[in-house]
């Protein structure tokens, strides 16, 4: 087995609301080997977007050891942080998130503006990564002038701009119909295989799921199978 990019040790997660402290994560444990696919599948509450956002860097364990792409997340301040997500990791999400002003090159821009590279090398960039997702011909398109799969697309192409290990990818074809949605899901088949991106994608469909290399299932902040990779 190839080395994990993803590994989390005796994870809890609490969330404090007032008085009243919800229980999210437990004890979870789960190893990701660099270069897997993973579909993370369970019912309203059970955890996985909770367990998504730990793995991409957007929250922070109660308690735990969690590993990824080499760095220990839960030792990191809120600013190392930021500035480990914009190194290792592409987000995805199912509402796109694209700024509506702006054409679908500049929003792929968007995450390279924090770098140092100048404006002729981030639009070379961003078209790069426009083509990849075969969607450069929408280059000047802003997000009102293209489909939900388009639009989708512009936020993957987004994701990869900054060549990150990991994509994190939260219900992306939860808005789209089958068409459009087969077509994303074939699209990240096509990263995790033949460029090597590592995918942990949360999703509520068993049809989205079968794209992935293998899937685990989550009930009441707990894994109820780990699964083997295809």
């Amino acid at each position: 087995m190839s080395e994990a990019i993803v590994s989390l040790r005796n994870i809890d997660k609490r969330y404090v609301r007032g008085k009243q402290s919800v229980d999210v994560l437990q004890g979870l444990n789960l190893d990701i080997p660099k270069g897997d696919f993973v579909a993370l599948m369970g019912p309203s509450g059970s955890g996985k977007t909770t367990l998504l956002n730990l793995i991409g860097g957007l929250d922070t364990p109660t308690a735990g050891e969690i590993t990824v792409a080499g760095q220990r997340l839960d030792k990191l301040s809120s600013g190392g942080l930021s500035h480990w997500r914009a190194n290792h990791v592409g987000f995805v999400f199912q509402f796109y998130n694209l700024m509506p002003m702006l054409t679908a090159q500049r929003n792929v821009e968007l995450p390279l503006l924090l770098t140092k590279l100048s404006a002729d090398k981030r639009k070379a960039n961003a078209m790069a990564a426009l083509t990849l997702v075969g969607i450069a011909d929408r280059a000047r398109h802003k997000p009102n002038e293209l489909s939900g799969g388009q639009a989708q697309r512009v936020a993957i192409a987004r994701a990869l701009v900054a060549d990150p290990m990991l994509l994190v990818c939260d219900e992306p074809t939860g808005d789209l119909d089958r068409k459009s949605a087969d077509e994303v899901l074939h699209l990240l088949q096509i990263l995790n295989r033949q460029h090597g991106k590592s995918i942990v994608m949360v999703t509520h469909d068993p049809k989205a799921a079968e794209f992935a290399s293998r899937q685990l299932h989550m009930d009441k902040g707990s894994l109820l199978e780990a699964g083997a990779p295809a």
